[in-house]
């Protein structure tokens, strides 16, 4: 311990021009710091403080804008869904009043050509038993004429003719 306290010592022994010397280069680099190093630093630290906020700002806003865009979406995708349950609604529908005109229609048809049918049927009918009348008139015409012949009265025979023909008309 003798050793750093004796004059030769030289960790606890102060020298005041050394100290002078020291203390002037340590103001003069703090001014030189301070006026040449520090507001380049500054300004440094706040052109990235505000680089920084308004990253965060931009960031901000760009989430803010997602989520409307997102909401935006969302209600937009509702109310595609809703006019599409519209659509296929309508088309549902479309399709039971197609359907239930078709059967109409089906049925009108049906009806029409069972008309036509029973229309024709009763034409033939009708021809067949206008054909039957001519054949049942031509075989009394015959018949009459042999009793004609047979008996030789024609006023008679006539009046015979017409009675069986008109009994006829009335069992048909």
């Amino acid at each position: 311990m003798q050793y750093f306290l004796a004059n030769g010592g030289a960790l606890l022994s102060f020298d005041t021009g050394f100290g002078v010397w020291v203390l002037i280069s340590t103001l003069l680099f703090l001014y030189l710091m301070n006026k040449y190093l520090v507001p380049p630093i500054n300004s440094a630290l706040k052109e990235r403080e505000e680089r920084i906020k308004d990253s965060l700002e931009s960031a901000e806003k760009a989430l803010a804008k997602a989520e409307k865009i997102s909401q935006d979406n969302e209600k937009a995708l509702k109310e595609v869904e809703i006019k599409a349950q519209k659509i296929r609604k309508e088309a549902l529908e479309d399709a039971e009043v197609l359907r239930v005109e078709k059967i109409e229609k089906a049925k009108k048809d049906a009806a029409k050509i069972l008309e036509d049918a029973r229309q024709t049927i009763e034409q033939e009918k009708k021809r067949a038993l206008t054909e039957l009348r001519n054949e049942v008139a031509e075989l009394a015409v015959q018949s009459a004429s042999l009793i004609i012949q047979s008996e030789l009265d024609k006023k008679k025979n006539k009046k015979l003719v017409d009675s069986f023909i008109n009994d006829l008309s009335k069992k048909n």
